[in-house]
């Protein structure tokens, strides 16, 4: 993450996002000489209202200072949402002059309560999905959910996953660009820095999501998984940011299968009732 190349992480995500974007979806001609989808420079350049020559500049890593009235004339010519300007305008940012230390997180003792005292499947996770605490019945969904698993690096690297999303493939694209957008436009923090790299080296499928640089919010919906004892489970996900970490609960509807299903789940999970025989 941290190299010449990161160094202009500017440019790239401008060259990400303009291979992104039709001619047709910003009201320009399509030619048939074409070499790509995506738009030119020339083209963005007209789009945000700015000269082709200072937008090849910003590509290239030559201005790294562009105002927040250039990054935000950018985002209207690149179509892009809220999260993926407020990313843009990111760039724009104070930078730490070194690379900062990995840092260690204690969990509140009052969420490791919080935890104990809940009936659903929660657990603590850091902003880069690192699980720092987690509830028994947490583990019994998943044992990937333990404290000091990673679920980025799980998702991508452990086999067991892909049995376990009933779409794999949409967790493993959403999961990336939450996590592109958590740790936002910083590529100078030490974790990310690892964690980025590990799994660059480990996973052609991170590299070519990664490249795309996708960025959503993290925020709730819905996990359907396939349990290996109870069987498929639709459960309703939510993330509550507590201080520096997110609170992570998942819970069904109310009387419904998938209700009775974790009520069974618990109960195998249980001390002194699990068939280890």
């Amino acid at each position: 993450m941290v190299s010449d190349r990161d160094a202009n992480s500017l440019g790239e995500y401008l060259r990400a996002r303009r291979d992104a974007v039709t001619p047709d979806q910003v009201g320009l001609p399509v030619q048939a000489t074409r070499r790509a989808p995506g738009l030119r420079r020339e083209e963005v350049a007209m789009l945000a209202g700015i000269s082709s020559d200072y937008y090849l500049r910003l590509e290239r890593g030559r201005d790294r200072n562009p105002s927040p009235q250039v990054l935000q004339a950018l985002a209207r010519a690149l179509r892009l949402d809220e999260v993926e300007s407020e990313y843009l305008l990111g760039f724009t940012s104070p930078r730490p002059r070194r690379l900062r230390r990995r840092r260690t997180e204690p969990v509140p003792s009052r969420l490791h309560h919080l935890l104990a005292a809940v009936g659903v499947p929660a657990f603590v996770e850091s902003r880069y999905f690192d699980v720092l605490a987690s509830n028994p019945l947490a583990m019994a969904l998943s044992p990937r959910l333990r404290p000091g698993e990673n679920r980025l690096r799980s998702l991508l690297l452990d086999p067991e996953e892909r049995e376990f999303h009933s779409d794999w493939e949409a967790a493993v694209a959403d999961s990336v660009a939450w996590f592109r957008q958590a740790i936002g436009t910083d590529v100078e923090d030490a974790r990310a820095v690892e964690l980025v790299g590990e799994l660059s080296l480990a996973s052609a499928r991170f590299r070519s999501l990664w490249a795309r640089h996708d960025v959503r919010r993290l925020e709730g919906g819905t996990a359907v998984v396939e349990h290996p004892l109870v069987g498929p489970l639709r459960l309703h996900r939510d993330k509550l940011p507590v201080g520096e970490h997110l609170l992570v609960l998942y819970y069904p509807s109310e009387r419904d299968e998938d209700a009775e299903k974790l009520r069974l789940l618990a109960a195998l999970s249980a001390p002194g009732e699990v068939d280890t025989g």
